[in-house]
């Protein structure tokens, strides 16, 4: 009975660290990019956050007007926080070009219709520390209606694509006639290899310092786009994106984005002012280009990029 307590307590502690270690892994491959010191663009998951604190007035702590200073702490918390959710936003990028400022310094539609969206941001979390101060933080999805407003125009609805097998012509009386009074000789039998088939496309851009970006470009080593705004239908980027973002290698080809068949591909360098579009070699581009169901894994955009 005494080595019992040992392993019970053993067995308590593994179940509770265990879920932990899974959920630091979980976070581990997502793609998260710091903006200023309270905003952030989680890639992966695309969704834009940030965080505003707000401080009560130190004479009413502890006192009774304390609970309606705290009201007044969140609001002015959450006011910090959809300002910083704002510049964050700024700093999405849209292509290797462009930002979502250069969209609002031209546009003051644009700047109007992103400045609702943020106000309608969700609150996901409210805290309320021991010093009185409260800790308010705002999200919204890269997705949706940000994604059809800031998204390039040339990006376009796709119709399903659909391989119509081509009909063999019948062949006149007059050809029968002569195939037959013609001796018949053994045909050789000649072995096609079917082209590959894939289910999505992993693009390994690590060690190459690149950015994601919501309409980014896959090219070829002579600037011939593989994959772009020309490949994709605008309801799948609207809903998920144009690509999906990582830092683990493994956790991307095992998304389900790709499914369960996607081919790899290393990049070899990066183009653009915003470091977000990808040149893979001659090689790998033909590969994909010939891939029998290529057009359409990439117009569902089921592409994933690994970042470090």
């Amino acid at each position: 009975m005494r080595n019992r307590k040992p392993v019970l307590i053993a067995v308590v502690v593994l179940m509770l660290v265990f879920p932990a270690i899974d959920g630091l892994a979980a976070e581990w491959h997502e793609f998260v990019e710091t903006i200023g010191t309270q905003g952030s663009i989680n890639w992966s998951l695309g969704i834009i956050a940030a965080t505003g604190i707000g401080v009560p007035h130190e004479e009413d702590y502890g006192e009774p007007e304390a609970c309606d200073d705290a009201i007044k702490a969140a609001e002015a918390a959450e006011t910090v926080a959809r300002r910083s959710l704002l510049e964050a936003t700024k700093c999405v990028r849209v292509d290797s070009a462009t930002l979502v400022k250069n969209f609002i310094a031209e546009s003051d539609v644009i700047q109007s219709q992103v400045s609702g969206m943020v106000e309608k941001a969700q609150t996901v979390k409210k805290e309320y520390l021991s010093d009185g101060t409260v800790k308010v933080t705002v999200s919204m999805s890269l997705r949706g209606g940000f994604a059809q407003l800031m998204l390039p125009r040339d990006i376009k609805q796709v119709p399903e694509i659909k391989t119509i097998p081509p009909v063999p012509l019948a062949p006149s009386n007059k050809e029968k006639v002569s195939e037959a009074s013609m001796p018949q000789s053994p045909r050789p039998t000649t072995q096609t290899v079917a082209p590959a088939i894939y289910t999505g496309l992993v693009l390994d851009a690590r060690g190459l310092n690149a950015r994601p970006a919501m309409s980014p470009r896959i090219l070829d080593e002579n600037g011939q786009e593989v994959y772009g705004s020309a490949y994709v239908s605008r309801e799948f980027v609207v809903q998920h994106g144009m690509a999906g973002y990582a830092r683990d290698l493994t956790a991307s080809q095992t998304n389900p984005r790709v499914i369960d068949k996607p081919f790899t591909v290393k990049g070899l360098r990066i183009k653009g002012p915003g470091r977000s579009d990808f040149v893979i070699s001659n090689a790998d581009a033909a590969k994909i280009r010939s891939a029998s169901e290529s057009l359409s894994f990439l117009k569902k955009c089921r592409v994933m990029v690994v970042l470090d």
